[in-house]
């Protein structure tokens, strides 16, 4: 099988624009959940998010351009014969917001489907790009598709970008499901009561080794593996058993032609729901038996991203690789039974070249990259 190198990243969060500031923040142990105050929220659940610092729009645009522009100002260049792959749940949502309150604003920017369009001009790329939507594991399942396609032969280079706006249409439905804390989300704690919003977005630029160093790319790690799979339990909640994400890893491992024994380390889903978090932990427990590995989530300092959270935490997971450390899961005080001796409030070190990051969504989807570090 052809491999699939990462070339490029690029990463915007509530922590500000690049990877040393969010990386410094999560060892620091630090959370950017914050008072909301983007749109009026006494009315719901929670009144916390995790918010990009100074993301304003201008007249009749929506978050998501300046937002976008932030992203893909970080990367260098890429080549015009590349793929374009974008992952959303909502994209510019609140220009329905403003559409319904009488305003001017850009229409286009509504659809999902506006996203490939977007980044495929900014970046003077010929391909007109596809937008994945499978809820919270859209960019997981953008990257395995972008990495498909690069093993299959049917492409050189493809451009990954994942990404997410905090909006009041998206925090009124989670309000509505009665899925948001009230406090800063906890996840994997024994005492988690719901998941804290965050917004911002990752790019990563995947080729095949040939590409890479006919370009002369620097490599930051490898997609060994990748794998899907859906539970069909229910609209929001999971299967108890955890036997969607189990196939999912199963099918990843295949086809990384490793065992589970290779792993060394997991970035979990983690929402901070009781459901999400525990048949997480029953997953782990039937995918790696009694071995106890390193497990984190980075959602009690990030919010939940949504259809950004898998291309993020990705890019984390990369540098988690290159550091042989995995960050600590922020609000974490008292581990759930299951998750003792794997998550921690602390960072944790690691050895072994492969790392496991996952991430589950509404509908029964389950997504999981096998990750490979960067040759020495």
């Amino acid at each position: 099988m052809t491999s699939v190198c990462v070339v490029d990243a690029a990463v915007v969060t509530a922590f500000g624009d690049g990877l040393d500031p969010l990386w410094d923040g999560l060892l620091a142990g630090r959370s950017a959940i914050a008072p909301l105050h983007r749109f009026a929220v006494d009315r719901y659940q929670s009144q916390l998010a995790a918010c990009v610092p100074e993301l304003s729009s201008a007249a009749g645009e929506s978050r998501i351009v300046p937002l976008l522009e932030r992203l893909l100002a970080q990367l260098g260049p890429v080549p015009a014969d590349c793929r374009v792959l974008t992952a959303t749940t909502k994209g510019g949502i609140d220009s329905l917001e403003k559409l319904r309150r009488g305003e001017v604003c850009q229409a286009d920017a509504v659809l999902p489907g506006d996203l490939p369009a977007r980044v495929a001009v900014r970046m003077e790329l010929a391909d007109s790009g596809l937008n994945i939507n499978a809820a919270c594991a859209s960019s997981t399942l953008a990257l395995a598709r972008g990495a498909a396609q690069i093993a299959a032969g049917a492409a050189e280079a493809v451009l990954v970008v994942g990404i997410d706006l905090v909006s009041e249409f998206v925090f009124s439905g989670f309000s509505s499901l009665q899925a948001l804390s009230v406090a800063a989300s906890r996840p994997f704690d024994a005492q988690r009561s719901g998941l804290t919003l965050g917004e911002g977005g990752a790019a990563l630029l995947l080729m095949n080794e040939e590409r890479a160093r006919r370009d002369g790319r620097s490599v930051l790690g490898r997609v060994l593996g990748w794998g899907s799979a859906n539970d069909a339990n229910h609209i929001t909640a999971p299967a108890r058993d955890g036997c969607g994400l189990v196939d999912a890893v199963g099918r990843a491992l295949a086809k990384a032609g490793l065992s589970a024994d290779a792993v060394a380390a997991v970035s979990a889903h983690g929402t901070g729901t009781v459901y999400n978090d525990a048949m997480e932990l029953t997953a782990f427990g039937r995918i790696f038996g009694g071995r106890r590995l390193p497990v984190n989530s980075v959602k009690g300092a990030l919010g939940h991203t949504l259809g950004a959270a898998g291309a993020i935490e990705v890019v984390l997971g990369l540098r988690s690789l290159a550091e042989r450390q995995l960050p600590p899961t922020v609000g974490l005080i008292e581990p759930e039974e299951a998750g003792r001796g794997l998550v921690a409030a602390v960072s944790q070190g690691f050895a072994g070249d492969c790392l496991l990051s996952t991430n589950s969504g509404f509908g029964g989807v389950n997504a999981a990259l096998v990750l490979g570090g960067a040759p020495c």
